[in-house]
């Protein structure tokens, strides 16, 4: 196991390259609030655009929303929140964790609450999407959204925070086929685990006891991960039963049904809920890509992010910052591959050596380097350039029109 010692050293990293600082910094900050820098953004975008490709956009079940922060307050008094979503403090009073707020002005406004999840956004969506899409079950729908809940004890960097973003799925099933399903998600949701980086010895499940489990759940199993303050919830999948729809459609008054135009069935589905916190997501890709290694006989830092997650996928550097030819061709490499990957920049600042080093510390996995005989200095190498590995350090030669390959996935 890691020590607080790792901790220290990735919140450092985070905040002297641009990944995360602290809310409202300038002013004390606040506590549970943080603001996401240039590479913090870049790494957000590239985890939530994985999730999505895996488990939206890849499939031809799923159907996405984007549902509103603040809704109908009745809404959270159907889905037991009002009621059950409450923490202890230290006196043994139960403190409801959601933000309150008011909606409208003077004696009309009413209170409502910042979302505390994103689920209920999608079930009181139900039937919009069945009576415009007619899907066939199984389906699922998909929500990546921002959601608050007022922890009375934020800690540990970001992975317990007031403002924090979800990626969640609504799978609505037979409740027949409920197990098979649930073991589908389960299978996926490990693999997804490990493509973005996360080592499998660290990933533990734990299915979590009946007393335990949320007022809606029959069935959850949590994915643990090895952080270095200690083993801590990562994700989790959940059995819902027909819980929030049942619930929604007797508060409401609005039948949320499945209606089978085969059979002319009528019934209320089940739902299993995969749900990934981005922001723990990118706390267990941190930690688990940070590095001290030695290379060349000098110690380095060195995120070891995957490839199609490191916020910069290739630095292209002119030999010289002095020497305006070889500016000029980096910029043009540099250019081109941008309109290619997006994610490339140019930097001449300081010595080769330095560069490398800045680079290896955020996690670019390649860099290319411009020199003379990049130009044609000698004539056999002429529109070749340097290509260095991030992890092994190994440089090699490869012709321009080779990069787009070379640096791809």
């Amino acid at each position: 196991m890691e020590t607080n010692d790792t901790m220290e050293k990735v919140i450092a990293l985070c905040k002297r390259r641009g990944f995360i600082f602290q809310g409202s910094e300038i002013y004390g900050g606040l506590a549970g609030f943080w603001d996401y820098g240039p590479l913090g953004v870049e790494l957000r975008h590239r985890i939530k655009q994985s999730f999505w490709e895996t488990f939206v956009s890849g499939r031809d079940d799923m159907y996405p929303v984007s549902t509103s922060i603040v809704m109908n307050p009745r809404i959270w008094q159907a889905s037991g929140h009002v009621d059950t979503f409450k923490d202890p403090t230290e006196d043994g009073k139960q403190f409801n964790v959601m933000f309150s707020t008011s909606v409208g002005a003077g004696e009309e406004a009413a209170t409502s609450y910042l979302r505390p999840e994103t689920a209920q956004g999608m079930f009181v969506n139900f039937k919009n999407i069945q009576d415009t899409f007619h899907p066939k079950l199984p389906f699922g729908m998909a929500q990546i959204g921002k959601a608050f809940r007022n922890e009375i004890s934020p800690r540990d960097f970001i992975f317990r925070s007031r403002e924090f973003e979800q990626m969640e799925i609504e799978y609505f099933v037979r409740e027949s086929e409920w197990e098979k399903e649930f073991e589908s998600w389960r299978g996926a949701m490990l693999a997804w685990m490990k493509s973005i980086g996360l080592p499998t010895e660290k990933i533990h499940e734990l299915e979590v006891p009946a007393e335990d489990r949320a007022h809606y759940s029959k069935r959850t199993t949590d994915f643990e991960f090895d952080f270095p303050f200690g083993r801590k919830e990562l994700c989790g999948l959940a059995y819902r039963t027909d819980f929030d729809l049942r619930n929604h459609s007797t508060a409401s008054g609005v039948a949320l049904e499945y209606f089978d135009e085969e059979t002319g069935e009528r019934f209320t589905p089940h739902v299993i809920e995969p749900t990934f916190g981005v922001d723990r997501s990118i706390l267990a890709i941190l930690v688990s890509a940070y590095t001290e290694d030695e290379l060349g006989g000098e110690k380095r830092v060195v995120l070891k992010l995957a490839k199609h997650l490191a916020p910069v996928r290739v630095a292209i550097f002119p030999l010289l910052k002095n020497k305006p030819e070889l500016v000029a061709k980096a910029r043009e490499v540099c250019t081109d591959l941008k309109k290619q990957f997006g994610n490339v920049v140019f930097d001449d600042n300081g010595n080769i050596g330095k560069r490398y080093r800045r680079q290896d510390e955020i996690g670019t996995p390649y860099c290319v380097t411009i020199d003379f005989d990049t130009l044609g200095e000698k004539p056999e190498l002429l529109n070749t350039v340097t290509i260095r590995d991030r992890d092994s350090g190994d440089q090699r030669r490869v012709k321009i029109e080779d990069l787009k390959a070379e640096v791809g996935l």
